[in-house]
């Protein structure tokens, strides 16, 4: 699209089927890895990726011909198709239904980039189920408790 200029920032954050804590640290930077192959072959730009055990986020420079809904449907079933064919983990490897999405503006990227980095020291404090409501919450995204993330035993 020529004349078209722009600066979208969107951080995507999606969970492990049940939260169950399968992304293991001897191949999650080869899934981080593999997720940022996909985002690129999209023509989208990925800023920042990493996550726990059970869940990740990653931020994305995007262009406005991208829709988010079909490039995130396509990291999930790529990278499970990746993570099945490998065989990188024991059980089956799915990812939850749904994610959230939440944008920044270019000054706030000094702040955003370093709190994906550090996820695994911020989940020493707050479960994921406190981050997503609290993302939720900051952004004033309307949920109902009955369908998010399918909270099991929580």
């Amino acid at each position: 699209m020529a004349n078209t200029y722009s600066r979208i920032y969107i951080q995507v954050v999606f969970a492990v089927q049940h939260r169950d804590s399968l992304i293991m640290p001897d191949w999650e930077e080869e899934l981080f890895k593999y997720i940022t192959g996909v985002v690129q072959n999209k023509d989208q730009k990925m800023l920042s990726i990493n996550g726990t055990s059970n869940h990740i986020h990653f931020l994305l420079g995007m262009k406005p011909n991208c829709c988010l809904s079909d490039l995130v449907r396509e990291v999930k079933k790529s990278s499970v198709q990746m993570i099945r064919k490998n065989g990188l983990s024991r059980f089956r490897f799915q990812w939850q239904e749904g994610f959230g999405s939440f944008s920044y503006g270019h000054s706030q990227l000094d702040y955003i980039i370093p709190y994906i980095a550090r996820q695994k020291e911020h989940h020493r404090r707050i479960s994921f189920k406190e981050e997503y409501i609290s993302l939720l919450k900051e952004f004033d995204v309307e949920f109902n408790d009955d369908y998010l993330f399918n909270w099991i035993g929580d």
